[in-house]
């Protein structure tokens, strides 16, 4: 059984994904998603994205990601909960 490093709660095909500051960085793996994303900064401290082959880039509060299906990345644990929102397409 596979266990999520986040709690994730879907209203209208939106989801709103919270990931705890207690979790752990061994969870937070590189991995790609079947669909096409935006996703939206809602609460971010010093929480930071990766694409393969990029920096990372600090996460804020307001910014908007755009992560292409199939493509390569990760999160980096910060300070406090990281609180997104994910529209796929």
């Amino acid at each position: 059984m596979v266990v999520n490093p986040y709690s994730e709660e879907v209203r209208d095909d939106v989801i709103l994904r919270v990931f705890k500051e207690e979790v752990e960085n061994e969870e937070l793996v590189w991995h790609r998603d079947r669909r096409d994303r935006k996703v939206e900064i809602i609460e971010s401290n010093k929480w930071y994205f990766q694409f393969e082959d990029q920096l990372p880039i600090e996460m804020k509060k307001g910014d908007v990601l755009n992560i292409p299906k199939e493509s390569y990345h990760r999160i980096i644990k910060g300070n406090n909960d990281l609180i997104v929102k994910i529209f796929e397409y």
